[in-house]
């Protein structure tokens, strides 16, 4: 598995690279849009809507929505800021969920309209922030900084967890996952934040600032790996798909990401 992982992200992030510093923003927001309308395809699942036609209902009703959050956002009816701080809300209970799993887990569970409400708030607030941070000058070099936060941690977390993991996280949600580990993501976000002070000559004075944003955004991020786990394992399923061979499907790979990304956004929206 672990060599599957490997052989993929080789290809795949050298790919993603090259599309993010090659694609316009018009093109990038395509792209996160069809990873939108991917990943809405795997929600089905936690619907429990899986064969077909059914399970093109919520991938149409969420490109609906992404047109319009878009329509919105650029007539200036909406702001980026506010759907932010909504994220950060909405992540908040979530993190309340998660904890207390599988404790009122049939009160949301048997829902479709609320399962499929909790596909919306993870999955549009992650597009909103990837291309708010993609329009910022700098943007794509921003968002190098939060793929590589997210990534490192990840990396950070699963070595620790191999080498030192003996307290479980939450074996309720993910049996895998290790106090020891979230404690490596950490490290390693803060070894991370210092090689870009450095490099980057960033001010003394912003130094702690910066920190505790990688700090909250990997904690974040954390969360939304959880978060999904939580919903696979309600449903009784491995992984979110098969489209990523040691990956499982789109899912899978962005749920740090759905969570990252807007308190990430946040985080620097409130630095301006």
């Amino acid at each position: 598995m672990l060599k599957q992982r490997i052989l993929t992200a080789i290809v795949l992030i050298p790919v993603f690279i090259t599309l993010l510093f090659t694609l316009s923003s018009k093109g990038f927001c395509i792209f996160t849009a069809i990873l939108v309308v991917i990943g809405s395809f795997e929600w089905s699942q936690f619907l429990r809507l899986n064969t077909f036609p059914k399970s093109i209902i919520f991938p149409f009703i969420m490109i609906v929505c992404v047109v319009n959050i878009l329509y919105l956002i650029i007539n200036q009816y909406f702001s980026v800021s506010s759907m932010l701080w909504i994220a950060f809300v909405w992540w908040l209970i979530a993190f309340f969920w998660v904890i207390r799993y599988p404790k009122n887990s049939d009160f949301w569970s048997r829902s479709k309209v609320f399962v499929g409400l909790m596909g919306f708030m993870t999955l549009i607030p992650c597009f909103v922030a990837l291309n708010f941070l993609r329009g910022l000058p700098h943007g794509i070099e921003i968002l190098c900084i939060l793929f590589i936060l997210i990534w490192g941690a990840d990396i950070g977390a699963y070595f620790a967890g191999k080498a030192f993991g003996k307290h479980k996280l939450l074996v309720q949600v993910s049996p895998g996952k290790t106090w020891e580990g979230l404690f490596g993501a950490l490290i390693t976000t803060s070894i991370i934040v210092g090689l870009m002070i450095y490099f980057l000559k960033f001010p003394f004075n912003q130094a702690m600032p910066l920190l505790v944003l990688g700090w909250v955004t990997v904690i974040f991020s954390v969360l939304g790996d959880l978060f999904e786990s939580m919903l696979k394992r309600k449903v009784d399923i491995k992984d979110s798909g098969i489209i990523l061979p040691g990956h499982g499907g789109i899912l899978d790979r962005i749920d740090s990401l759905t969570s990252g990304a807007p308190i990430f956004a946040l985080g620097v929206v409130l630095l301006q």
